[in-house]
């Protein structure tokens, strides 16, 4: 066998969690791009980055390597799901007011072409369809490192205060 390793490191995610109920959703993600905020240990763990949030919108970009794949040598899905449900998850959360947080209630993914490592960069762009105060919904896109659509999904979050 010819083992490869990968090690992951991240950042106390105490402060950020503290934080989110002082700011807009919007905020807090701008100052999460910018560094000031710790990302979430999942996006490290997963290799995927938040590169943009505009009010309902966002992106995500993931460099997919062999530590990804299932056993049939490609990259797995449950990757390319957990980009589009982050993508879609911050792209509601950049609508929200000051108090209020969200989680997911559904997300339908459809995969359209296998991806590899060396399918390139991966980008999860999301765009919100419907703002809400109790469940809001957003659609989801990822393309490969040459511009080919490699899944679609929409999904369904719930609204709720926190602090």
């Amino acid at each position: 066998m010819n083992d490869r390793s990968r090690t992951v490191h991240w950042q106390d995610p105490a402060p950020g969690v503290a934080a989110m109920p002082t700011m807009s959703g919007l905020e807090y993600l701008q100052k999460m791009i910018a560094g000031e905020l710790p990302a979430p240990p999942i996006a490290n763990l997963m290799g995927m980055t938040l590169t943009e949030a505009e009010l309902g919108r966002a992106v995500f970009v993931c460099e997919p390597d062999e530590s990804h794949y299932n056993p049939i040598g490609t990259v797995h899905g449950g990757l390319v799901c957990t980009l589009l449900d982050s993508a879609i998850g911050c792209a509601v959360h950049s609508t929200l007011a000051q108090g209020q947080g969200y989680t997911s209630i559904e997300i339908k993914v459809n995969y359209l072409r296998p991806v590899f490592a060396s399918s390139g960069a991966l980008t999860a762009s999301a765009t919100v369809t419907k703002p809400g105060n109790r469940v809001a919904f957003a659609d989801g896109v990822v393309t490969d490192g040459s511009g080919k659509t490699v899944a679609t999904a929409t999904g369904s979050l719930l609204v709720f205060p926190i602090g």
